[in-house]
């Protein structure tokens, strides 16, 4: 089990990301258009920077729903290997069998 706090953060940065998303998408669109004015661009690069770090999408990280574990995870069950292990010997999840010998 992860500790609660590095949970905790990690909720707090995925709460931040989706306030912030449209405000941030908004202010990229403004300064990687070409069209506009250098100044206008340069402006927005600077109300970008003043966002708050934990706001961009690219400082989340993956966790196991159910450990909170961020090594070994699996995108697409959104959990780690070792809770997907445990889940499939007590026979937790549909059509995934565990060989045991």
């Amino acid at each position: 089990m992860a500790k609660k706090a590095m949970i905790e953060r990690e909720r707090k940065r995925q709460m931040l990301v989706r306030k912030h998303a449209a405000r941030r998408a908004a202010l990229k669109e403004i300064a990687n258009d070409r069209d506009k004015p250098m100044e206008e661009r340069f402006k927005a690069r600077l109300k970008l920077a003043k966002l708050p770090r934990n706001s961009s999408a690219t400082r989340l990280h993956n966790r196991c729903q159910l450990t909170g574990r961020p090594h070994g995870y699996y995108r697409k069950l959104k959990m780690s290997r070792i809770a997907l292990r445990e889940l499939g010997s007590q026979g937790q999840i549909p059509g995934l069998v565990k060989s045991s010998w």
